[in-house]
Parts: structure tokens; C-alpha cells; sequence
């Protein structure tokens, strides 16, 4: 008896169909990069196949369960090796053979649902009314949701910290330092052991900011556990007990992760956790609507943690959402909106959750979070050191990345030495405690270092400070009374002659920097006209204090971001800044002076403005969210450049840090625009076909196909789907269809779907209901028992009692799939494969057969350059003149040509060895 793999081998139109689709592990049937030029691949060149037990995402390997334990032990690259952490943003990222093999462990996920005959006969059903209120209802349940979060997350963080700092300055008052470390030591540790212990034994996908999850998830890659319901419930708990207890970290990152928590959960109604299923908003329930919900509900994060709607809404849009339309703009505006008006209104009701009376009063000290009350002309000359700013900032935002970056690998490398587990999770519950001894230690300590300081003003018109003095009413400068903290510095007396206020307090200006939140920290530095409020040393140690620790703290094993954390690292410097410009050009208060735009806390929001957006390299999002947050629309241009600056100068150093940690968590992600660079030289993806990178042979399924053949590539083959074909009067095996790997999986534990021979049954309208398998059943991202699925599968494959069995594909089958033919321009396939989020591109010839196949790992950066660098071979060099030799065509191409390169005059030699086939120059010859 001929088996059906035999029976495809001796078929020419079928020989070449055999490599894995989403999966680049060496475990299996290799891919080959395909073109015109390979020879055709025959089943006694594929190396053999050995079955594997399904798991429980239906793929034959996993990702790492946890991600902080990953760790390879082939990274030999050196500490600057350009293409790892020291990455300038044109350089493609590099990746050792381990980190592939867990890159390729990922799979990917489709953006629009399987347009199959049962989809279309679930759509039928479903009730769509004109104007979609529906769907409106959702975005607002949403934003409500993730509304009432950010207010509980914030109120709690402010009751843990404000017990804490309000105890420990009382401790400080009675003259007991060291009291006052062993219980700031002890309050801390206590609630950090608790942050890590919730995050490394009940739910490691809680961990981190969980932004890098959430983007590769929009972006089409599918990530576990990170919208279950444990998940969101560790991120809350953790997040408040790690920030409350006074780590160098930020909420923002958990409420943008928070946030998508609920628009995935909450879109569905239903809950694997719970064990329910509500029967509402059904129509939901399909890739594309719940990725659109779960980038309205990372928005609504945004935009409930900074009180900024707009800046959530171009956040989503520019970091985090792969795929946009006009109408999803304007839904997650209205689900941005929701967010931010219940998190204000619960906050003009509420304060420590204590009932203030004032409900519905939106005022601006709460509802505005670093509120800028006084503006500040802007003048032509406060560009200058704007830009110094810039460059700053960008500078300092690349070290912070390749900090944050060697300190991750350094944790993973020790982590991986360890061999037993329980020691490994010793260690992680440790770290984060022995950081916060450390920190508590230098926040009580190193304040003593200081000297007291006292209060200054100008009294009257005079242009020279005043000593003990808190503010006179007759001009802006004065210092806040409320931001300062007195530490173990006398607290006297307040008194006022006239219009002026004097006292004999006075305050230490790095306590006041140290004891409180990050968020507390900013608004002191961001406070206007108060030019003196901190000098030299206090920033430039709370510079170090908050860069080093925040690189460390937001590695460890708690819920944490970094955002308002980046906002106050670049307010110190930029303080620093407008000190520099105080001290050289004098102290300017008056409203109509020339120099009034010399303001300490205008430069420290532009600072933290160009700090920000030099380590997320956000523009838009950074500039818009600085405006909302400090109600300071004058330095809008300022801030701007700054931005700019710091992202231009960022971008010679290192990639974006959210997609830095991309990379090494080796998440598979595909840039907005594909950037590939051989030999130093970015390449022009429009001279190349998809022929050059896609992977081939393919396997292919029948319309109407053995069930022992569909066992047999379940079992023994990695491919995350399968190109359908049907065979032609002309002999011709055309290009129908994909169907996915879990699709097939479902229909083959429907034993009844099964009939004998190849002939196609016509189901009538009758035979649907019963017969069908629905299009939820189909919907399923894991399975309850994945080795009982193995099993049915083994016995498909080995009882004789199947062997003529078939199954009819035809109504599962994506019939709407695209398809391209193999000279299909580079640049085109990958604009169009990330444009529509693909997870398969099937390549054709002319006569519509399958010829290879293009995934989401096949378009990677590294794999690009991998195959482009096998398609040229260079020849000879002299200067900027480069002969390459296509290998399979008789086109010759200088690099100048290939790479977009500029051409150097007076370097090419005057003898040739032939003409370029583009520009038509002389290539130098040996």
C-alpha cells in the first residue's frame, strides 16, 4: 500500500512541500531559503521527522514560562557589541542560535478572523445594528473599569506611602535616626517581600511593566497568561505594595497592562477563571474586536494613570497598537475620555478614601498631577539651552538603556548558575528586599550630609534674596511651605509683617526629594518660581540616587514601569539646567521682564520631557502628555524640541527600551518599517523579491484530505498552518486556503465529520446546525487536555481502521487568505504582512501553486539579513565602488545601488571589470 506522503513525494507539483511554518527550531523539517535558483527539494532530502506530544497551545515547544529565568549560554557578543544592547536604531538586532530557537517557540496570531463558510454562517446570526451602540457601550464599560482601577491603585499607593514617610519624619523629629531606618527598613521590606512573593509563586506573566507583552501582542504574537484573571489581580497587589513602599518605580506601566487586562477580559464576558460565559456582545468574540478592545483598554491606562485622554489615545497609536483605522481612533478617544473623567470624579469625592464633600468638583491640584499654575513666556534664546537639554537627555536615556539592559542580563546569567529552583526563587524574593535596605539606608542617612536650609524671597522690589522669609505677596518668587520636609532641621515659628511672610523653619532640600513618591518628587521639582528651592548638590545626587536605583529596581521580580520614574531623572537635570542659567544671568521674577523665561521649573518639565522621549523615543505621545499633565501649554514648543533632540541623539545608541526588551525576551515584533543593514549599509528592500526570504518547501493540505495524513503532519511537523490546494483538470495543485494548526486539531477530535473516500458531501442548510462544527469551537487558544489530543492523534495515525478515512476542509478553510506571486517586491510584502497582521503569506508562480510561505519570523530583521546576504556575493571593493554579483541572475550592482549608499567621487578605479545594471558606472576590478 502507497501511503499519501508517497503518493505527494512522486507528484513534481507536490515534491516541494515541507518545511515548518512559525517555527524556525532545528528539531524539525529545516526551511531553506527559496528562490528560482534551488534545486527541487525531495522527501528523501527532508530530515526525518519524530513525533512530538502536542502542548497545551497546541505547538510542539514553549516559550519560557517565566521570562526572568531565560538565559542563554551562547552570548559571546561583548559588552558594545553593536546589535545587542549597544544598538544604534538603523543596526539590526542580533540574536545567538539559542534566543532564535525560543523566538521561534512563540506563536503568532492572526489579526482578522479565518473568513471560512462557518464564520460567514456565525456572522448571519449575529445582530449588527446601524450605528454599532453596541460596540460604544463596550468602549465606555471599559474606560469606566480601568477608571475605577487607576483610582483605587493611586489612593491605596498614597495611604501605604504617606504612613510610612509621615512616621518616619515623626521618628526623625524625636531625635532617633536609627529607629527611623529599622522601621522604614522594616515597613519596606515587609511589603516588597510580599509584591515579589505574589508575582514568583502564584503569577510570573504579572511581573515587570508588562508593556513589552502587551505591544507583542497587538503587534501578532501570542502571549500566555498575561489577560487572565490571576494576572490582573497579582499586578494590582503588587504594583501598590511595591510603589507604596517607597521603590524608585511608577504605576504607568502596570495600569497600561491593567488596562488591556480589562479590555480583553471585559469585551468577552466571559471568564476561563471564573468558569462563566455571559450571552452578550457575542460578536466580540473574534480576533480582530479583541485586539481592537485590548488597545482601547492599554489607552485608557494611559489616560487614567496621567489624567491625559489624548495622550492615551496617540499611545496606544504610536507604541503600542500595530493596526489602526479612523473609526477605532475615535472609539478609544471616547473610551480615553470615560477613563479619565471616573478616575477625576472618584478623586474629587475621595482623599485617602475619605469622604471630602466636594463631589464633582474638579479641582486642578488633583485632577491636574504636576500642576504648572503660573506659565512662562517662552523667548527665542530659551532654545538654546533647550537643546542642550535635548542632547542630554538623549545621552543620558541611552546610558539608562544599556544600563537597565546589561543589569537584566547580568540577573539572568546569575539566576541561570543557580540549579536548584528554590534557591533561584530565594534569591528573587531577596534582591528586591536587600534594594530596599539600601535605599531606605541612603534615604535616612544621606540627608545628613546636607545642611539645613533656610526659606527665601524677594520682599518688595528687591532684586536680591531675603533669608527666613516664605513669600510676599507683591511678586510670584517665594518657596512652597508644603513641598519641603524639615527632616531633623528646626521647625520654628511663621509670622508676616505687611504683605510679607516670614519664618525661623528651615528645611533639608534632598530629604525633600527622597521622602515621598516619585510622583511627589516631580511636582516639587516642576514647582515654579521657586528658583533656589534646590541646589547643585541636592540634584546632582538625587540625579545618581533615582538613575542607578530606578535602572535596578525595574529588572526585579515586582509589578512596576518606569514612566513618571523617567519624568523625574529628567526633571533633576533639567532643574540643573535652569540653575545654571539663574546663577549666570541672575534672578528675573518680573512678569514683563525680558529674562523671565529663567525658571528652574520650566527647564525640569522640559528635562523630564527629553528624558522620556529619549528612552521611549515617543514624540507625539510625550509631548501631548507633558501638556495635560502640567497645564502648561506656553512651553509646548520648547518641549518639542527637546523631544526631537533627544530622541535624534537616542537613536545612535540604542533602540527604543520597550522594544529593546522586546529583544531580549526574544518576542518576535515587526518594526513599523523594515530596517535591514549589511555591511554597514541599509539595503533597498524594493530590489528584492519575496522569493529571497520566504521559506520553502511547504506543506500542503487537500480540501478533502486523510485524516492519517493530517495526524501525521500534526504530530511530526511544527507548523502553525498549512496551505489548502485543490487539484485542477490541468493537472495544477491551486492555492485555495490556510488552515491553522488548532482548526485542524478541533475538526480531528470530530470523529463524525470523518467519510470514507475522497467524495464531497454538499451540506444542506438542514445539515449545517447539525453537522457543523461552529466557528467558537474554533476560536480556542488552548486546549483542556492536550495529552489526550496526542493520544487520538497517535491512534489516527497507526490503526488500520483509518486509513480511508477523509475529512472534508472545504467549509473551514480561510478563503479569504492572501496570496503573492514570488518576484512580489520585499518591501511591499512586509508593509503588507504587518499592515493587515498576517500570520501567513502564502507565495505562488504563475500557475497559482504554492511555492513557499512568509511568516512573521521569515521578516525579522536578523533573517532578512541572513538571506539578503546570501543572494550577493561581493566581489571587490575599492572606496565606495562595490561589485556584487547577484548568484542567480547576470545582474551586476554596485553597493551604492543595493544599499542606497552616497557615492564618493574619485574613488573608483579606472579599470573595470563591468557595468553596474542600475546607474551604469564602471565596478572596480582586483
Amino acid at each position: 500500500m502507497i501511503s499519501f506522503e508517497e503518493m505527494d513525494s512522486n507528484n513534481p507539483s507536490q515534491a516541494a512541500n515541507g518545511s515548518p511554518i512559525d517555527s524556525d527550531r532545528p528539531d524539525g523539517p529545516q526551511r531553506s531559503p527559496a528562490s528560482s535558483r534551488n534545486a527541487s527539494i525531495t522527501s528523501a532530502d527532508r530530515i526525518p521527522r519524530r513525533p512530538r506530544t502536542i502542548s497545551k497551545y497546541g505547538a510542539m515547544s514553549e516559550p519560557p514560562p517565566d521570562d526572568s529565568l531565560f538565559y542563554v549560554n551562547d552570548d559571546d557578543f561583548s559588552i558594545f557589541a553593536a546589535g545587542r544592547d549597544y544598538e544604534p536604531v538603523y543596526v539590526t538586532h542580533k540574536y545567538t542560535t539559542e534566543e532564535r530557537e525560543t523566538l521561534a517557540s512563540f506563536e503568532s496570531l492572526d489579526y482578522l478572523p479565518s473568513h471560512s463558510q462557518v464564520y460567514k454562517h456565525w456572522m448571519k446570526r449575529q445582530m449588527v445594528s446601524r450605528l454599532q451602540l453596541d460596540r460604544w457601550v463596550m468602549m465606555g464599560m471599559i474606560g469606566f473599569v480601568v477608571g475605577v482601577i487607576g483610582f483605587l491603585l493611586h489612593q491605596l499607593i498614597e495611604g501605604i506611602a504617606d504612613l510610612k514617610w509621615e512616621t518616619t519624619q515623626d521618628i526623625l523629629r524625636d531625635g532617633k535616626p536609627a529607629l527611623a531606618w529599622l522601621f522604614t527598613s522594616g515597613y519596606s521590606v515587609g511589603f516588597v517581600l510580599f509584591s515579589t512573593a505574589i508575582i514568583i509563586f502564584w503569577r510570573p506573566s504579572a511581573g515587570g511593566s508588562g508593556i513589552p507583552e502587551v505591544t507583542g501582542f497587538l503587534n501578532g504574537t501570542h502571549m500566555r497568561h498575561i489577560f487572565s484573571l490571576r494576572t490582573m489581580v497579582a499586578k494590582f497587589l503588587s504594583c501598590v505594595t511595591a510603589i507604596g513602599c517607597g521603590m524608585p518605580v511608577g504605576p504607568e506601566g502596570p495600569m497600561i497592562h491593567l488596562g488591556a487586562l480589562v479590555g480583553a477580559g471585559v469585551s468577552q464576558a466571559r471568564s476561563e477563571t471564573l468558569n462563566f460565559k455571559l450571552p452578550f456582545f457575542e460578536r466580540f468574540r473574534n480576533s480582530e474586536d479583541r485586539r481592537n478592545f485590548v488597545s482601547a483598554g492599554a489607552a485608557a491606562g494611559v489616560a487614567s494613570a496621567f489624567g491625559a485622554p489624548v495622550g492615551g489615545l496617540l499611545f496606544s497609536m504610536e507604541e503600542v497598537s500595530s493596526f489602526w483605522t479612523m473609526s477605532l481612533s475615535w472609539q478609544i478617544f471616547f473610551c480615553c475620555m470615560v477613563s479619565t473623567f471616573t478616575t477625576d470624579l472618584f478623586n474629587s469625592a475621595f482623599k485617602g478614601f475619605k469622604y471630602t464633600g466636594n463631589f464633582g468638583q474638579f479641582k486642578t491640584e488633583r485632577y491636574i498631577l504636576f500642576d504648572i499654575e503660573r506659565g512662562v513666556d517662552v523667548n527665542i534664546l530659551m532654545f538654546i539651552p533647550t537643546v542642550v537639554i535635548g542632547v542630554i537627555g538623549g545621552g543620558l536615556a541611552s546610558l539608562f538603556t544599556i544600563t537597565n539592559l546589561k543589569i537584566a542580563r547580568v540577573r539572568r546569567r546569575f539566576l541561570a548558575r543557580i540549579e536548584a529552583k528554590w534557591k533561584q526563587n530565594v534569591f528573587r524574593m531577596f534582591e528586591p528586599a536587600f534594594l530596599m535596605v539600601i535605599v531606605s539606608t541612603l534615604s535616612i542617612f544621606l540627608p545628613a550630609a546636607f545642611p539645613c536650609t533656610q526659606y527665601t524671597c524677594l520682599v518688595g522690589d528687591a532684586t536680591q534674596v531675603s533669608k527666613n522669609c516664605i513669600n510676599d505677596s507683591t511678586n510670584a518668587y517665594s518657596i512652597d511651605y508644603s513641598l519641603t520636609k524639615d527632616y531633623t532641621c528646626a521647625k520654628g515659628q511663621v509670622w508676616h509683617t505687611n504683605t510679607t511672610w516670614y519664618t525661623n523653619s528651615t528645611y533639608n532640600e534632598l530629604a525633600s526629594l527622597l521622602f515621598g513618591t516619585t510622583e511627589s518628587a516631580v511636582k516639587h521639582l516642576f514647582a515654579p518660581d521657586m528658583h533656589t528651592m534646590f541646589g547643585y548638590a541636592s540634584l546632582a545626587v538625587g540625579l545618581v540616587f533615582y538613575f542607578f536605583f530606578v535602572c535596578w529596581a525595574c529588572g526585579t521580580s515586582v509589578a512596576s514601569g518606569i514612566l513618571v520614574p523617567m519624568l523625574l531623572i529628567g526633571s533633576l537635570y533639567g532643574r540643573m539646567v535652569g540653575l545654571v542659567m539663574v546663577s549666570l544671568f541672575g534672578l528675573h521674577v518680573d512678569k514683563d521682564s525680558y529674562w523671565r523665561w529663567m525658571d528652574p521649573g520650566a527647564f525640569a518639565l522640559i528635562g523630564a520631557a527629553s528624558f522620556m522621549g529619549g528612552v521611549t523615543r515617543l514624540t507625539m505621545t510625550v509631548t501631548v502628555i507633558m501638556m495635560e499633565l502640567t497645564n502648561d501649554v506656553q512651553v509646548l514648543l520648547p518641549v518639542m524640541v527637546s523631544v526631537m533632540v533627544a530622541k535624534w541623539v537616542g537613536d545612535f545608541f540604542t533602540h527604543p527600551i520597550f522594544h529593546a526588551h522586546l529583544e531580549m525576551k526574544c518576542i518576535p515584533f515587526l518594526e513599523s518599517e523594515p530596517r535591514v543593514t549589511i555591511m554597514g549599509k541599509n539595503v533597498k528592500l524594493e530590489l528584492y523579491s519575496v522569493k529571497d526570504v520566504m521559506s520553502s518547501p511547504v506543506d500542503t493540505v487537500r480540501e478533502i484530505e486523510s485524516v492519517q495524513h493530517l495526524a501525521e503532519l500534526l504530530l511530526h511537523t511544527s507548523h502553525g498552518g498549512f496551505p489548502v490546494v485543490r487539484k485542477t483538470s490541468s493537472g495544477h495543485r491551486v492555492f485555495v486556503g490556510i488552515i491553522t494548526r488548532m482548526e485542524l486539531v478541533v475538526l480531528l477530535m470530530k470523529e463524525d465529520l470523518f467519510s470514507e473516500g475522497r467524495q464531497r458531501h454538499v451540506v444542506t442548510e438542514q445539515e449545517q446546525e447539525v453537522n457543523w462544527v461552529e466557528y467558537e469551537e474554533l476560536l480556542i487558544d488552548k486546549f483542556a487536555n492536550p495529552q489526550q489530543k496526542t493520544e487520538t492523534l497517535d491512534r489516527y495515525l497507526n490503526q488500520p481502521a483509518y486509513e480511508n478515512k477523509y475529512l472534508d476542509l472545504s467549509y473551514y478553510v480561510n478563503e479569504s487568505a492572501l496570496s503573492i506571486p514570488q518576484r512580489f517586491s520585499l518591501q511591499r510584502t512586509y508593509v503588507i504582512f504587518r499592515t493587515l497582521g498576517m500570520r501567513h503569506l502564502t507565495v505562488v508562480d504563475n500557475h497559482n501553486e504554492v511555492v513557499g510561505m512568509v511568516t512573521r519570523k521569515d521578516l525579522m530583521g536578523f533573517n532578512m539579513v541572513e538571506r539578503l546576504s546570501h543572494c550577493l556575493q561581493v566581489l571587490m571593493t575599492t572606496g565606495s565602488a562595490y561589485k556584487i554579483q547577484d548568484s542567480e541572475t547576470a545582474m551586476v550592482l554596485c553597493l551604492v545601488c543595493v544599499t542606497g549608499a552616497t557615492r564618493k567621487p574619485g574613488k573608483a578605479s579606472t579599470k573595470t571589470s563591468g557595468i553596474c545594471s542600475c546607474c551604469h558606472i564602471g565596478l572596480s576590478e582586483k
